[in-house]
Formats: structure tokens, sequence, C-alpha cells
């Protein structure tokens, strides 16, 4: 099983990104996913997961409003889509599913 997430970047403060997360070797329909990140020096945190039973979602008090997880069955891809980013949302960014985790993608939010 592989996950990788992608879509990371340089952006200045209010930009913003959409990170894609893509299984190998993996059917992702019919499983959550979880988007979290790790900061430099700072413990790892959940940001947004989205249901495989009915595509309900959740997201940390921190994202929520600026941040919209999505999933594309058809595609096997799950996708983070983050607006009006901040210089405090600069972190790696991971996907997981069922206990498996992906590379993760860098994310810098600065002027």
């Amino acid at each position: 099983v592989q996950l990788q997430a992608s879509g990371g970047g340089l952006v200045q403060p209010g930009g913003s990104l959409r990170l894609s997360c893509a299984a190998s070797r993996f059917i992702l329909d019919g499983y959550a996913i979880g988007w979290f990140r790790q900061a430099p020096g700072k413990e790892h945190e959940g940001v947004s997961c989205i249901s495989s039973f009915d595509g309900s979602t959740q997201y940390a008090d921190s994202v929520k409003g600026r941040f919209t997880v999505s999933r594309d069955n058809a595609k096997n891809v799950a996708y983070l889509q983050m607006n009006s980013l901040k210089p405090e949302d600069t972190a790696m960014y991971y996907c997981s599913t069922e206990g498996y985790w992906g590379r993760g993608t860098l994310v810098t939010v600065s002027s």
C-alpha cells in the first residue's frame, strides 16, 4: 500500500493550495481518510477527516471554515482544499487511512 500526498508548496498568506492524496495498491473507497500535519518543533496534529459511509467531514478548529476535505472514489484520490492560508499552517501534511501513512507534502506559508 502506498499513499502519496502532493500539492504542497510555497504560498503567500491568504493564498490557497489543494493537496491530493493518491493511493496505489489500495482502494480508498470504503475507508475514512484523514489529513494530518506536523509543523517544525510541534506535535502531530489532526487537520481533517472524511468518512467513507456518508462523506461526513470533521475539521480541527484551527482550520474550520478555511479547509475543505473531499474525495473522488472513482479516481481513488482524496483532496484537501486549503484557503486563506496563514503562516501557522506551515507544516508537512500527510494523509492516512486504515493505519497506512503516506509520504507528506510540505506547505510553507510565507511572504
